[in-house]
């Protein structure tokens, strides 16, 4: 019909959105051809808009619309303009079979409201077939992706450019493993939401060459992958995820960058290695902690009931669960990150270098030996206490372990 050909034109002509393939252009003006067949059928036989519905290619157009992303506003759009450009078409019919301004008038009202009425009414249909599939959709393509994601750590035998096609993420690439969870008296709500929202902020700081793969795990954690490209490094922001009193706490564990599909699984599993450390810490732990900060203890950390004590040995009287002994610690561990320099430590702390002196002498006090005995235990133990705090080391009024001896291994 000339009609329907005319405003299926039209519509595609005027919104850029409904561009789409063929198959969909097809179902488009099997829409329009449809609507126009059924206004010219009411309008012709007196029917009842009561019992008339949205057409099935109508519906079946909103559903495609809704399965690749399209606004639902174009969708509206589409009607109004073609209600209007129906409306022009029968107006132009009824002048060319009368000149008689009464019916013309009279008729052009009737077709006014009639139209609008059938819009109204078929509009709210499409837009319900839109939004249920809309969430169908969604609902399917995430457990596809998610399914997908499983086998792909899992090591299973998959097509590398159909799960890029699914996950829509590129695989052929360096990653950056991220899991993230929330924790607080109030996480709840759009807590996944909030999670995402904070892993796409990590991603821009980092400036990621495309969106990260979110896969939500439950209410409170989730899984993710930043794209690097072809980048080898990453420097990771200052997140703005900083707890604030009386409200929830987002936490992130990162993996290291790593290439391609063995590189997805490997960061993804150091991920998690690390999110163990941050675990075992609690709630005084770090917001951010970073496999590459912590290796050693992400490979020991499932086992905090042999590493407290060895711990509390190694240190000595510097495993003390205070403030004084805090600062002792950390100076140690940087004047030994500094390769044993006073002056070098002094400016990373900002402290004088009597100040250092003083400090590193205490320590090795607290040590019960030289530092040069057993200086890798020394430095794991360090680390330890650094991101663990309280998880492995001595109350306050516990009594102190002497340190091991650095040959057995075994107390003094």
């Amino acid at each position: 019909m000339e009609m329907s050909a005319d405003i299926y034109q039209l519509i595609v002509r005027e919104i850029p959105q409904l561009r789409s393939d063929q198959q969909v252009l097809d179902l488009l003006q099997a829409s329009v051809g449809e609507n126009v067949a059924t206004m010219l059928h009411i309008l012709q036989h007196g029917i009842e808009l009561e019992k008339v519905h949205a057409p099935a290619a109508a519906e079946e157009y909103a559903r495609r619309l809704a399965q690749r992303g399209v606004p639902v506003a174009a969708l509206l759009r589409a009607y109004r303009i073609g209600s209007a450009r129906f409306q022009d078409w029968c107006l132009q019919e009824l002048g060319r079979r009368t000149d008689n301004a009464s019916i013309i008038s009279a008729a052009g009202l009737r077709i006014a409201a009639v139209t609008a009425s059938y819009i109204d009414q078929v509009s709210e249909e499409v837009l319900s077939a839109y939004e249920s599939e809309k969430e169908n959709w969604l609902r399917n393509q995430s457990a596809a992706r998610a399914a997908r994601v499983r086998a792909l750590l899992r090591n299973e035998p998959v097509d590398v450019d159909s799960s890029e096609a699914i996950l829509g993420y590129r695989l052929r690439q360096r990653h950056l493993g991220v899991v993230t969870w929330m924790t607080g008296t109030a996480a709840g709500g759009d807590s996944i939401g909030r999670l995402e929202h904070a892993t796409s902020e990590v991603a821009a700081g980092a400036h990621c060459g495309g969106r990260p793969m979110f896969i939500p795990q439950d209410e409170f954690s989730a899984w993710a992958w930043l794209p690097l490209g072809v980048r080898r490094d990453v420097a990771i922001p200052d997140l703005s995820v900083k707890p604030i009193p009386g409200s929830d706490r987002i936490w992130f564990a990162l993996g290291e960058p790593a290439l391609g599909v063995a590189g997805f699984r490997r960061t993804h599993q150091q991920a998690l290695n690390a999110q163990a450390v941050a675990l075992a810490a609690g709630p005084a732990g770090q917001p951010v902690t970073s496999f590459a900060e912590v290796a050693p203890l992400a490979l020991m950390s499932g086992s905090i009931e042999l590493l407290q004590p060895w711990v509390v040995e190694t240190l000595g009287a510097l495993a003390a669960d205070d403030e004084p002994t805090a600062r002792l610690r950390d100076t140690l561990r940087v004047f030994l990150e500094e390769n044993g320099s006073y002056k070098t430590t002094a400016e990373r702390l900002t402290l004088h270098k009597n100040t250092v002196q003083y400090r590193v002498r205490k320590a090795e006090e607290g040590l019960g030996r030289p530092i040069a005995h057993a200086r890798l235990h020394v430095e794991v133990a360090l680390l330890a206490s650094r991101w663990l705090g309280a998880a492995v080391l001595r109350s306050a009024g516990e009594p102190a372990i002497r340190a091991a001896r650095s040959d057995t291994g075994e107390s003094e």
